[in-house]
């Protein structure tokens, strides 16, 4: 992922791909992330509960927290300067404690607005052994050239 380099409109095309991502998800991850967005249900930290009353495997991720996931994909890619906009996703499974999560992605297209914003729209995938768990479809605004920052932008020149 570049992360550390400040990506610029100029060097992103429809169709270009981003770097593959994995993780190997711990149980630490799930406990962590439904502690940071404060979700207390337990399939996301009771092993036995997630088993017995829900019939499923083991703990499992999130939503917020799986969000976060796709954002520090989008933007380790992006680097500091990518600035999400919009982002929506549809799960259609879960992502479970023990499971290796693999995150895809591609560039669908790209475009200024009337602001003089720069706009890339990636469509972002997390499979595990090879099954799409979510899709995602994400909006991120990039600098125009070195000097532009979307980080600055707001009022009428922020309409993501």
């Amino acid at each position: 992922m570049s992360g550390t380099t400040n990506l610029t409109l100029d060097r992103v095309a429809s169709g270009q791909q981003l770097p593959e991502f994995g993780y190997d998800v711990t149980a630490t991850t799930v406990v962590l992330g439904a502690v940071a967005t404060r979700d207390w249900r337990p399939m996301h930290h009771d092993k036995d509960f997630a088993q017995k009353r829900n019939g499923v495997r083991d703990i499992f991720l999130n939503t917020p927290n799986l969000a976060h996931w796709f954002e520090r994909y989008i933007t380790d890619w992006s680097g500091p300067k990518g600035r999400p906009g919009r982002m929506k996703f549809f799960m259609r499974g879960s992502v479970f404690a023990g499971d290796h999560m693999v995150f895809r992605g591609a560039v669908k297209g790209v475009e200024t607005d009337p602001t003089g914003c720069g706009w890339v729209t990636v469509e972002v995938s997390v499979s595990v052994e090879g099954n799409v768990m979510t899709a995602c479809t994400a909006r991120i605004a990039l600098p125009t050239g070195p000097d532009d920052n979307p980080w600055r932008r707001s009022g009428d020149a922020w309409k993501p």
